[in-house]
Formats: structure tokens, sequence, C-alpha cells
């Protein structure tokens, strides 16, 4: 995620780098693709769209099956790094002794069931909503767990595979002018890569914050000074140049595969459908409202004001961006690592999460896209059951939480029941991978068939996960 110099009244305050190591490592280690000029050519969107795609997986072909109906045509992947605490968000546990359950209280969903009372908000539409209280993940580690969660494989020395966003890319592929996967505002690099798929079904990343003042998509129009005359003359004379390349190459896979990076390059520097759903054209007040654009943390930044977080512009962008076309969008907000004082983590975060949550379901099912936009809530792992010495929650992967609301999902159900302090499964585990595979299954994939890595080797999409029917409308 990007960092930005806090100005009053000018965007999200930006959070502290806290957390243990591996989390400050997996934060340092975040790569934002740079939108490079290509000089001459006048295409700056090309390198963004991944030119130097990998020619020995773009080859890489699906074992063919059946194709299953479609439930949803897009997801809004909402990921909060770090590992969200299961008690103090969606598995609450007020009869627990206070080292479990902590200091927060609990507040009535209207389905009657209780979330922490930092989600009254969400509490308010939870008959519109699916709280999973059982996931099982595998290792607390933030770089293992997040490679988990995004792609469905522990990472190994042999093979990296391909994220969630990838896999929707190259399965379904472009629904109008849009990329097909778009990450807000960059792509998480523990998840991030397209693995043995070729590049091109890499994410689109922003590389900007829509929360803050002055937000716009870098380098995402024509060059200054450069006419739109030009601009064809320029890229006519790159496919004469091309052409001739062409009929030296021994390999025309590459060039094809570059092509095809222009092709939707110049897509998005010409379209105005394109250019128009990377802004808040048209965004009405009372949306911003909805979404919590004003919303604050009750913590104190360093210069002695609240601030705003800016995750509501981020989730109508999502909202817009899946609106015009877009299957899989990825939003990241915040930093969850709380092994100190996780009070004033949860204090500092979750009122502007709760606020987006609950403004983006209402919002989806007011215009009617709520049945065909899957939005799902996640984080890599939760945190332990009882509080330790710094008044903080460490790693725990055995029993934590997701939201899934829309695209065919059960609205109004918890499924699970974790134990007396959230600490196991009581009933209803389910794996990350079965997650996944429900997900894939709702998008119309089916998640059983294999993809060949390399051009010969079959892999699974998802390996041992199981559709979990009882969350299914």
């Amino acid at each position: 995620m990007r960092r930005h110099t806090p100005r009053s009244g000018a965007g999200p305050e930006p959070l502290a780098t806290a957390g243990c190591a591996g989390f400050r490592a997996l934060l340092s280690r975040r790569q934002s693709m740079q939108v490079g000029s290509l000089g001459a050519l006048g295409l700056t969107l090309a390198d963004f769209l991944r030119l130097e795609a990998r020619s020995e997986s773009n080859d890489s072909q699906a074992v063919a099956s059946g194709p299953l109906v479609a439930r949803a045509k897009s997801v809004i992947h909402l990921n909060l790094p770090g590992g969200v605490p299961q008690h103090e968000s969606f598995d609450p546990k007020p009869e627990a002794p206070v080292e479990c359950r902590g200091s927060f209280g609990v507040v009535k969903t209207n389905t009657g069931e209780v979330f922490s009372d930092n989600f009254p908000k969400t509490a308010a539409i939870a008959d519109k909503l699916t709280v999973v209280r059982t996931v099982v993940g595998k290792i607390p580690d933030h770089a293992l767990a997040t490679y988990h969660l995004f792609k469905g494989y522990s990472p190994t020395a042999v093979i990296d595979y391909p994220n969630m966003g990838s896999i929707v890319s190259q399965e379904l592929g472009v629904r109008g002018e849009l990329p097909p996967y778009i990450a807000i505002p960059a792509q998480e690099s523990s998840g991030a890569g397209t693995g043995f798929l070729s590049s091109t079904y890499g994410a689109f990343e922003l590389n900007a914050d829509p929360g803050t003042a002055g937000f716009a998509v870098r380098d995402f129009s024509i060059p200054s000074g450069v006419s739109r005359e030009r601009f064809d003359r320029r890229l006519s004379l790159r496919s004469i140049v091309q052409d001739h390349i062409r009929e030296v190459e021994s390999d025309p896979a590459t060039l094809d595969t570059m092509d095809d990076f222009y092709r939707r390059a110049h897509t998005l520097l010409t379209s105005v459908q394109a250019q128009k759903a990377f802004t808040f054209e048209g965004e009405t007040e009372e949306t911003f409202q909805l979404y919590g654009r004003d919303t604050t943390g009750s913590v104190i930044g360093s210069d002695l004001k609240y601030h705003k977080k800016g995750l509501a512009e981020r989730l109508i962008l999502a909202r817009r961006l899946v609106e015009a076309g877009t299957r899989f969008v990825t939003v990241t907000y915040g930093g969850w690592d709380a092994h100190a004082d996780i009070r004033k983590n949860c204090l500092d975060q979750m009122a502007p999460l709760d606020h987006a949550i609950s403004g983006l379901i209402t919002d989806l099912d007011r215009r009617g896209m709520l049945d065909t936009t899957l939005v799902w809530v996640t984080s890599e792992f939760g945190r332990t059951p009882r509080i330790n010495a710094s008044a903080g929650r460490d790693h725990w992967a055995r029993c934590y939480s997701m939201l899934l609301a829309g695209g065919g999902i059960t609205r109004g159900v918890i499924h699970g029941r974790s134990d007396a302090t959230a600490a196991e499964p009581a009933n209803d585990g389910v794996t990350l991978e079965d997650v996944l595979f429900t997900i894939y299954h709702q998008l119309g994939i089916d998640a059983d068939k294999r993809l060949l890595a390399f051009g010969t080797r079959p892999i699974d999409i998802i390996k041992d996960g199981h559709l979990i029917k009882k969350i299914l409308a």
C-alpha cells in the first residue's frame, strides 16, 4: 500500500508501520509497477500492462471441462493485511474471561446474532451478508499465509502458483473495455504474480490512492503535447516496425502477447468509458456519506488531528469498476498486526471499515448489483484467543472469520461456530481452499479444472477444496 505524508483534510492518515518484523518486511517488499514511458511510441500504459510477459508461459492452456452456471459476474475482494482479530470483529465472546473477550462489547445484528460493537453499521445489514466464523488456515506467518490466501496453495520452491484474480482473468476474459483484474491501490507482494500463467493475466495496479486529494491514475492519458493524430501516427509506426520484426522472429508468441498489451493500452488511453470508470464523475454526496468518507477513527494522529482513512473512496471506485465490466477487484486497507495495544489499533481503523463495508453492500443492493457482485472481506489469519502481556494479540490461523455477501451467497447466515474462546472450530470448520473453491464456483469456474503449467504439467486450480453448500442461496 502506498504511504502518504499526512496533510490536514487532504486524504487518509497513513497507518503506522506497526506489527511484527515479518509484517514490516512484507510491507517493505511490496512493489508497485511503475507506468513507464515508451518514448517515441507514446504508449505510457504498455509497461503498466506487463509488457515483459514470460514467453514460456504464454501457451499455458486449460484442460477443458464443462462450464458451470455463473451466479456472480464480479468479485470485490477487500483484504485487511496483518491479521484482523476475530474477537473484536465478527466473533466476539462476551461470556469469556476478559483476557479472551477483550475490552469491547457487542452489538446485536438485525438477524439476532452478535458482532463486536466496533461494527454497528454492518450489524444493521447482517441480513444481506454471511459470516464464516470457522475458517481454518495453515501457518501463522504473514508472507506464507498471504500467498495461501491469494493463491490457494502454500508456496514451494518447485512452482509458483497463479493468484485468484489472474485465474479469473484467464478463465473469464475481458468484459467491456476495462482490464479484468485491478488492484487498488496496488497488489500485495506476497500474493502477487501470475505464477505459471502468462503475465497477460496480471493485475492492473493503480499505484495511486483514490482516498487522496487530486487522485488520478498515473499517466492515464495521452502524453502532454501529443495530439490524438500524432499519437495514432506513432501507433502506426510501431505496428510497421513490429511487423518487420515478426517476419524474422522465430517464435512470434511473445510478439503476439506484446501486441495484446499495446491494444489494451491504446483502448484505456482513448476510451471515454474506461477513463470515466477511474474517476468519481457523477457520484453524489449522499453516496460518499453512505460509504463513510468523513468517518475517522478515534485515535489522534501525529499532527494532533483525527484523519479520514480513504477506504470509502477505494470501495466506491471498486464498485464503479465492476459496474463497467471489471471481473475481479482487490482493495487493500489498513495494518492489523497488533501485537501490542490491540484496542488502540481497532479504535483507529474499525469505524471507517464498518461504515465502508455496510455502505458498499447497501449501495450494491440498491443498484441491483448485489446478486451478481460477490463481496469478500479477508485477512491472512486471525489473532490469538488470549490477549498478551503487551495488551495485544499474536498470530492465530486455527480459527478466524471471513465475510461474504452477494453473488449467490445466502443472506443473513452465520456459518460455523467456534469454541468458547474462538480458538478452534466447534462445528462446520472450513478450509481456505473450501472458501476459494466456492467463490470460483459462484463465478462459473470449475475449481477442479486443471491448468497446464509450462505446457505439460496439469495443476488443479484448487487442490482439495470443497463447495460450502450451506452458504449458497
